[in-house]
């Protein structure tokens, strides 16, 4: 399944996702939840393909266009480096676990529970307009170690398990766990959501799940979206990243809605 396949494609399917891979770009630099585009998209336009692959090959875009928006805000954003190890570290595992789960059984039962999850994010988000405006916690060392790892371990296992959404929950967890504004919460999701798609990708590459010859041309558009949107992130600021996180919490609760209730 490799160049054969990609030559057998009609050219508007790689045109499609290659457009779908810029726009998810776009979106998870800024807040995260750029997977409820592409995912859905390459299902529909890949139906004959094994999930599996379709899951792994999009790995590849994620983490392309994670790793330029990341660079952007590395520019203009100061991170803690020690926390951010430990996370990716721990985050990384718990992605390949979660990956290594995910081609054995279903993840559809996770749906309902987030479903209610993610209703409860949205009301509180809407209600509480200083959310994520300034940074407020300040906890001891040892506590933010101990919340970032609990983090990281949920969150990373959730990527490698389920996945879309994921840049979006740890923006939530850095501003509503960590203390974090929104601006620098999308900074640090960046790097810790870097360690679960390489830990994703690591497991896909070694069951021989991607898809070079489509994963490639979508990460160059998915990059070329993150280099925008992390840039339009980082001049406008945390007021328009916390409506941008609403819409795309929104965004996930009807997709996960759809998936619970009509399919």
């Amino acid at each position: 399944m490799g160049f054969l396949f990609f030559l057998e494609m009609e050219t508007y399917i790689i045109v499609l996702l290659c457009i779908a891979a810029f726009f998810a770009g776009f979106v998870d630099a800024i807040v995260g939840g750029g997977g409820l585009i592409q995912t859905p998209i390459a299902l529909i336009a890949l139906p004959n393909l094994p999930v599996a692959s379709i899951i792994g090959s999009l790995k590849i875009p994620s983490f392309s266009g994670t790793a330029i928006a990341a660079r952007q805000y590395l520019k203009k954003v100061d991170v803690n480096w020690n926390l951010l190890l430990i996370m990716a570290i721990v985050a990384f595992c718990s992605a390949f676990i979660g990956s290594n789960l995910l081609t054995k059984v279903s993840n559809d039962f996770m749906k309902p529970l987030l479903l209610v999850i993610l209703s409860l994010i949205a009301v509180y988000t809407f209600v509480n307009k200083n959310f994520g405006i300034h940074q407020e916690k300040k906890l001891s060392t040892n506590k933010q170690l101990f919340l970032a790892a609990v983090m990281s371990i949920c969150i990373g296992f959730y990527d490698g398990f389920i996945g879309p959404g994921t840049g979006s929950f740890l923006v939530l967890g850095f501003v509503a766990i960590l203390g974090f504004d929104f601006l620098h919460a999308s900074a640090n999701a960046k790097m810790v959501n870097l360690a679960t798609n390489f830990g994703s990708i690591c497991l896909f590459i070694i069951k021989g799940k991607i898809i070079w010859t489509l994963a490639i041309p979508m990460a160059i558009c998915n990059a070329l979206g993150g280099w925008i949107g992390a840039k339009l992130a980082i001049k406008k600021g945390n007021g328009f990243i916390r409506i941008f996180f609403l819409l795309v919490v929104i965004a996930t609760l009807i997709r996960f809605g759809y998936d619970v209730f009509f399919r």
